[in-house]
């Protein structure tokens, strides 16, 4: 089922002999005990959940705390939480409900609904380009990289001269496979970025969320330099690196899968359907989520005392044959089903309206305008990106 370590707990396995489903082994776990021991890349044991309604509890619990005191999933085991206000992701109630309640209210599905057609716009330039370059064109170079950053930068209002160094920041801070000095490294560039872009727009105020945030009611007064870095930080490399991954490894996908390409050619309103469908089977994040548990807690036949960690595998839960019926089919006919790709409970991803949207005018734009699309290379011979935090291709030679 999988590797043993000396430690006697099993390996959590990473090996895929599919690049496009979950690691051999995990099905295993998952039907044996969706809640059990495991070792992880740190060589540290702790709880591995692969249920999905095992990880729906896990993720709605207060008793589980995001501060974990170990990471489980590097090397060296060490935490790279941004400490202050602002970070959702680092942060418990009631600091993480009080600033996601700031942050949600730029976030509204009619303000991401306004972004469409400055998103269209974005995608329908990088596909003009790539026309004119001719192929075979790298895919995730010319198009899955630079379009999502394109929009969170203008939604944030990054300088276009610096969205180059912009991306360069936010894939070196998605790797885990990497010394701690070159992810410290990468973390003050950017802080230096964001130091920059927070007094430009506290000077010059504009129309990005930002500035928004700037002049929002703040009876708490939290909203302070670090509150905006720390925010458009996380924000700003979270939705970059989420839906790029998204949009190269979905391709890949669907450039694998023709059937299912040939539904989406023949019935162009099946793009909503085919988005939730990648997203629940393309689910990047693929280690999992961090928690700590800050109180004894039993459920799922199982004590888990405090103080210990816990992974939630949402990659296996997105495959739980409990949850949706043959898994492991690729059906863009399917009815949307719950997924968790963008989480579940307090720390569900609050950007998960935008990245829809990118999707959707993405897969709806992009084989219309190449109706012939196809990998240049064997599927077999791409590069996965099994070394970083979300799960993509790192490369994608496609032609025409």
């Amino acid at each position: 089922m999988s590797e043993t370590t000396a430690a006697g707990a099993p390996a959590v396995p990473k090996a895929r002999s599919c690049p496009f489903l979950p690691p051999d082994g995990l099905a295993g776990i998952r039907e044996e005990a969706p809640v059990t021991r495991a070792t992880f890349t740190s060589g540290q044991e702790a709880w591995l959940v692969t249920g999905y309604e095992q990880v729906r509890a896990v993720l709605r619990d207060p008793s589980f705390s995001v501060n974990v005191p170990h990471a489980l999933h590097t090397q060296d085991g060490l935490v790279t939480q941004k400490p202050g206000r602002g970070s959702l992701l680092w942060q418990d109630a009631p600091e993480h409900t009080d600033d996601r309640r700031l942050l949600a209210k730029e976030f509204t599905v009619r303000r991401m609904q306004a972004l469409r057609p400055n998103i269209q716009r974005i995608v329908d330039e990088h596909l003009d380009a790539i026309e004119a370059q001719g192929g075979p064109v790298d895919f995730v170079k010319a198009f899955a990289n630079p379009v999502p950053s394109m929009v969170i930068s203008d939604l944030f209002g990054v300088p276009v001269e610096r969205r180059e160094e912009f991306q360069d920041i936010a894939e070196a801070m998605m790797r885990v496979d990497q010394d701690v000095a070159a992810t410290e490294a990468a973390g003050m560039r950017l802080g230096g970025l964001l130091y920059q872009l927070v007094q430009e727009r506290k000077a010059n105020p504009g129309d990005d969320l930002i500035s928004a945030l700037i002049t929002t009611e703040d009876p708490g007064g939290v909203i302070d330099d670090m509150f905006l870095m720390n925010a458009a930080g996380t924000l700003l490399i979270a939705a970059h690196d989420t839906t790029a991954c998204m949009i190269g490894l979905g391709t890949a996908l669907l450039l694998d899968r023709p059937d299912q390409l040939a539904l989406l050619r023949e019935d162009p309103s099946l793009v909503g359907n085919a988005v939730e469908e990648l997203l629940r089977y393309l689910t990047i994040g693929q280690f999992g989520s961090e928690r700590v548990a800050t109180q004894d807690v039993e459920f799922s036949g199982v004590r888990i005392a405090k103080g210990e960690q816990v992974v939630t595998h949402v990659l296996a839960a997105d495959f739980d044959p409990a949850f949706v019926e043959d898994p492991e089919r690729f059906d863009i006919t399917r009815r949307p089903a719950p997924h968790l790709a963008f989480g579940f409970g307090a720390h569900q991803c609050i950007g998960q309206q935008l990245a829809r949207i990118e999707l959707q005018i993405v897969f709806g734009t992009l084989f219309k305008r190449f109706p012939t699309l196809r990998l240049a290379k064997p599927v077999e011979e791409l590069r996965f990106r099994d070394d970083m935090v979300f799960y993509g291709v790192h490369e994608l030679p496609v032609t025409w």
